[in-house]
């Protein structure tokens, strides 16, 4: 009797979902969106995923003595740019689609680039425009025009000011300087905390929570980065090459800022994760993170390569491009930046699934909703998305490109993307063609990239299917794309 009772609660259940499904249609009720799933990146955060590429500026005495690491001992005096010029910076950025620019204020040896109140190591002691200038300045203003917005690096390891050894007075310097940039250069979209410190560096706790509370309460926008958030991490390499899986996610109560032993959870996040805390993935467009006479900017294969691998998984790329002793970007790595963006450019400006015809397993509230396949290539890659029927994760997902011309469909780059606003939800994916089974991969997230390591491949057929899943899949754009770049039998 129990087992025809649970297969007429069953039959019933399923007849009251078509019934109400059939009066919704007459009654032209739209399907409301799948619940999210937790937790969600914030509007802040989501802005900052769709930069995609930023810019870091490496800047300060070390680029006049040729140094990575400053002692702290270093004389003022050695900062005296002959030809400063912020506004080439941000020319520069702009030549190369870079929304972000991030300065470092003050680096590990403590000379700051503005006049700052509470150190007399800083410009005001420099050569540089009689001791009355301020880079801060001259970078914020520079931006501006240009539609650029600004983020602020600030070293907590201080190896200059004395204060640094005693925790109390330390912090309350820090905290000081905080305030002076965050008080009086606009707004600013990003601040850096490295969590970089010398072996034989004094013992010092610094007081990140009162650190981040104040940069909250100044403002609220801003995203913080450091080893683990609280609003960005730490991709854990300076090689710009995230980890597969990557998730947004992950469990920030479990980590300690500056703690060892974290750099593959930071690399490859947590599905489990209860904070969203998207990576970024820092490396130098040279060798060196300071401008370095002896150096050249990196291969434009090699950039191509960790744009794949940043980017392309789910992160955002903060590149390096530092300026040199006359404080110039030099015309080698402006150059370079160039032919990146025109190179992303011809790969990724044409999607040739776009004049395909598309088919999927299934279509949340019927084939007249809001929630077709079609929307996977429409240009809003965040809020419209295809999602299957059902409320969880179970079933066959998939969704299919099919060629309409003879020739058929030449590619070697396929793109993913989710609706990560309703949280990041796939686990495991395949990629098909013509029934032959092309990639095999983990997560997703806002975007992922797979390069066919056979090559450029042709068919008529693409098929994405969802294997594991935290919940519904969420797919907002889907393209298949020819990268004349791409050398499979070069760097993988």
């Amino acid at each position: 009797m129990a087992e025809m009772g649970h297969r007429f609660s069953f039959i019933f259940t399923l007849t009251l979902l078509h019934f109400l499904h059939f009066c919704s249609a007459k009654l032209g009720v739209s399907t409301p969106p799948p619940l999210p799933i937790l937790p969600l990146p914030s509007f802040s955060q989501l802005k900052w995923q769709q930069r995609e590429v930023i810019m870091f500026l490496h800047f300060g005495p070390n680029t006049f003595t040729d140094s990575e690491w400053g002692t702290g001992r270093e004389s003022p005096t050695v900062f005296n740019p002959t030809a400063l010029d912020a506004a080439q910076w941000a020319a520069t950025a702009a030549a190369a689609n870079i929304s972000l620019m991030i300065l470092t204020a003050k680096h590990h040896d403590g000379f700051c680039l503005w006049p700052s109140k509470y150190t007399t190591h800083s410009v005001s002691r420099s050569p540089w425009k009689n001791g009355h200038g301020d880079v801060v300045k001259e970078f914020v203003d520079a931006a501006a025009p240009r539609g650029i917005d600004v983020g602020v690096y600030l070293s907590p390891w201080d190896r200059h000011d004395r204060r640094y050894s005693h925790e109390l007075a330390y912090n309350e310097y820090y905290l000081a300087q905080l305030q002076e940039l965050l008080n009086n250069y606009g707004n600013v979209r990003e601040i850096w905390f490295d969590g970089a410190k010398g072996k034989n560096a004094p013992n010092m706790s610094y007081y990140f929570s009162d650190w981040f509370a104040m940069v909250k309460e100044l403002q609220s926008s801003i995203n913080i980065f450091s080893d683990a958030g609280p609003d960005i991490r730490w991709v854990g390499d300076e090689n710009g090459f995230a980890g597969t899986p990557c998730w947004s996610t992950i469990n920030r109560s479990s980590l300690a800022i500056g703690a060892e032993g974290i750099t593959q959870y930071l690399n490859e996040g947590d599905p489990e994760g209860t904070h969203w805390v998207p990576p970024e993935c820092d490396v130098s467009i040279r060798n060196g993170w300071f401008w370095h006479k002896s150096e050249s900017p990196k291969s434009l294969k090699t950039l191509l390569e960790i744009y794949y691998n940043s980017v392309g998984r789910n992160c955002v790329l903060l590149f390096n491009v530092p300026p040199n002793s006359t404080g110039l970007i030099a015309q080698e790595d402006a150059h370079t930046l160039t032919q990146f963006k025109a190179a992303i450019h011809t790969i990724f400006s044409s999607n040739l699934a776009q004049n395909c015809s598309l088919r999927a397993s299934s279509q949340r509230g019927g084939k007249e909703s809001a929630f077709g396949p079609e929307n996977v290539l429409d240009n809003d890659h965040l809020w419209t998305y295809w999602a299957p029927r059902g409320a969880d994760a179970g079933g066959d997902h998939w969704i299919e490109i099919r060629s309409q011309q003879k020739q058929g469909l030449r590619f070697n780059v396929v793109r993913i993307q989710e609706a990560i606003g309703l949280g990041q939800r796939i686990k495991r994916h395949e990629i098909y063609l013509d029934g032959k089974r092309i990639v095999e991969e983990s997560s997703v997230g806002y975007k992922r990239l797979h390069r066919i390591k056979s090559g450029v491949v042709c068919g008529e057929v693409v098929r994405v299917r969802i294997t594991e899943a935290r919940a519904v899949p969420l797919i907002s754009s889907l393209g298949l794309h020819l990268d004349p770049f791409w050398d499979p039998t070069g760097l993988s």
